[in-house]
């Protein structure tokens, strides 16, 4: 008998074929039938008008944290979302412990935008190492998760203080390695790095990863490649502004080095500059030349950042505006209505100095995008300017009145200038591209300004239905087959006869997502941005029902995702191991920190 049997659905599988109505059955958490089923089930659901397809797999989100106060990983489920994979950008909480718990949360509320205080109280920091930290959350979560091991942690263990200040020796690389093979060897599925120069601690530092060498990367990339069902993740300071030959060179050896596909996030698509992306996707060209892969991450929708007073993140990296962001929140309001300081951070978003972000000082074109105080409340969705020039006033003085009298809590965004149709179309020749893959949602992350849990349920909606860039298998594929077949997760990714049922239900003509909006949900009431899903009628991981209607059920039925154990290799044509090359360290060895 049948666990469960859902009936008459358009069976949509993952591999992008065409779609076809069927039955799926589910046995011990597993589909053991699809197609035409006579079969009894202890339950069953009536898909009849609605799409039924695999769970979608988020391979970068940030819930490394989120996980401890909230095993739904929300909202994420909601718009699908059956795997999600964490440690991205080289920021884990583990291998590091207690001892390092004060600089990697600071760290991660500065450069992931985490609330602090949500952080302070919603982790204990109880485990040692990564297999430790892992078995926190083994049995304890709703959806499948797995997580890469972040450069930054694995060198603050390593080098203290001095990880933010210097380069590594090589008996200090040693260490690294060994303490990433024990991580790896707890189950890690990779290795990931940073070297973005947005990426600065509380102290306005640079991250640990940004101070290693490529010496330093390619020793740690080695180390992936000694064990089975890895992969490797990095940002580098090209990934936002173009590559150079270095760059291209560097990725390429990474990938060979640790014989693994390596993606870089994120893949910014534009018809403002439509030579842009196709000068950065050549790198994975240059690679794939010498026998390695390297996949860029594009979003899937047009993404506004929303910006705010509060947590100043963007904003206090205008020339001159870094001591009036940082200080308390009561002196920080004081501060933004003294007329004198308003005008030398004026001065200071207009000069040449603020390089890409000077744009931002035409206050009147950014958009009230959620406002809180009572004599605010119709402003929201209003332009800055029209709303300076009904009350007589300059912009930027009409736009700090109103963040003072919203606690600084105004959300505010530059307009929209990606969401031309010519964007749209250029965006959907990227997401065919072999050399990309559809991602970059950041859930988890950067909590008050944005929600990107939405990506999934962005492209079904607005790419798919309203503008027809994308067959619906295609969508489906690329949001599920192409990251599993990627990061190698076995069973997972299609609807087909032995693989674990992770399935999403959902309405074709309604499937999208609400608008974000503020939520004070985390721990010590710490807000976020949050959207609610729409048409997304059942979630399923493993076979149990997380999602029912919108709503979480309260099941967890997630499991902890281990490389090796839930991962196969995912090797490239000329990786280290045909080279003869490795870390020089033993996997087996013991991880133990200098």
């Amino acid at each position: 008998m049948l666990d469960l049997l859902i009936r008459g659905g358009t069976v949509v599988d993952g591999t992008g074929a065409s779609g076809f109505r069927g039955d799926v059955g589910i046995r011990d958490g597993s589909i053991v039938a699809v197609g035409d089923i006579d079969e009894p089930a202890r339950q069953r659901l009536d898909a009849n008008g609605l799409v039924v397809a695999p769970g979608f797999v988020d391979i970068h989100t940030h819930y490394d944290a989120q996980l401890f106060w909230d095993p739904f990983a929300s909202p994420s489920p909601l718009h699908g979302v059956t795997t999600v994979i964490g440690g991205n950008c080289g920021f884990s909480l583990a291998p590091a412990g207690r001892e390092h718990a004060a600089y990697l949360m600071r760290m991660l509320a500065r450069v992931e935008g985490m609330p602090l205080e949500a952080l302070q109280t919603g982790l204990d920091w109880d485990w040692t190492s990564f297999g430790g930290w892992l078995d926190r959350l083994q049995g304890r979560i709703a959806v499948n998760a797995g997580f890469l091991a972040g450069h930054s942690a694995v060198r603050r263990v390593v080098m203290g203080d001095a990880a933010t200040a210097e380069r590594a020796s090589e008996r200090q690389i040693e260490e690294m390695a060994r303490l990433l093979h024990r991580a790896i060897s707890d189950g890690a599925l990779g290795f990931s790095t940073s070297q973005s120069p947005t990426h600065s601690d509380w102290d306005s530092n640079p991250v640990p990863s940004r101070l290693a060498a490529a010496e330093e990367m390619l020793a740690l990339a080695a180390v992936v490649g000694d064990h089975p069902g890895t992969t490797l993740e990095l940002i580098l300071p090209g990934c936002l502004s173009g590559f150079t030959p270095e760059e291209v060179e560097l990725m390429a050896s990474i990938s060979l080095a640790g014989n693994r596909p390596v993606n870089w996030n994120v893949l910014g698509v534009s018809a403002a500059n439509p030579d842009a992306h196709v000068h950065q996707l050549d790198a994975s060209t240059r690679a794939a030349e010498r026998g390695a892969r390297v996949i860029a991450l594009t979003l899937p929708h047009s993404m506004r950042v929303r910006l705010s007073f509060l947590s100043g993140f963007i904003l206090d990296a205008l020339p001159g505006w870094r001591q009036v962001m940082s200080r308390p929140v009561a002196e920080r309001m004081q501060a933004l209505s003294d007329p004198a300081v308003r005008r030398r951070l004026a001065e200071g978003a207009a000069s040449p100095e603020a390089g890409i972000l000077r744009g931002l000082s035409n206050w009147g074109r950014l958009e009230l995008v959620e406002t809180f105080a009572e004599k605010n409340q119709a402003l929201a969705g209003r332009s800055v300017g029209s709303v300076a020039g009904e009350l007589g006033k300059e912009p930027f003085d009409a736009l700090l009145d109103i963040v003072v009298a919203d606690e600084l809590r105004t959300g505010i965004s530059p307009p929209d200038t990606t969401g031309s149709d010519e964007d749209w179309r250029l965006r959907a020749e990227v997401w065919r591209d072999p050399r990309t893959i559809v991602g970059g949602s950041d859930s988890g992350a950067h909590l008050d300004m944005m929600c990107g849990a939405i990506y999934s349920t962005s492209l079904l909606g607005n790419a798919v239905r309203d503008r027809g860039l994308l067959s619906l298998e295609e969508a489906v594929h690329q949001l599920t087959d192409v990251p599993a077949r990627l990061y190698g997760l076995r069973g997972r990714g299609r609807l087909s006869e032995g693989w674990r049922a992770d399935i999403v239900v959902f309405d074709p003509g309604e499937v999208g997502h609400g608008p974000e909006r503020t939520r004070h949900d985390l721990p010590a009431g710490a807000p976020r941005l949050y959207a609610d899903a729409v048409g997304i009628r059942h979630v399923l991981v493993n076979g149990g029902e997380i999602v029912r209607d919108g709503a979480f059920t309260g099941a967890m039925p997630g499991r902890l995702l281990r490389s090796d154990v839930d991962t196969e290799t995912v090797a490239v044509p000329g990786g280290a191991q045909a080279a003869g090359s490795g870390s020089g360290v033993e996997a087996g060895q013991d991880g133990g920190a200098a």
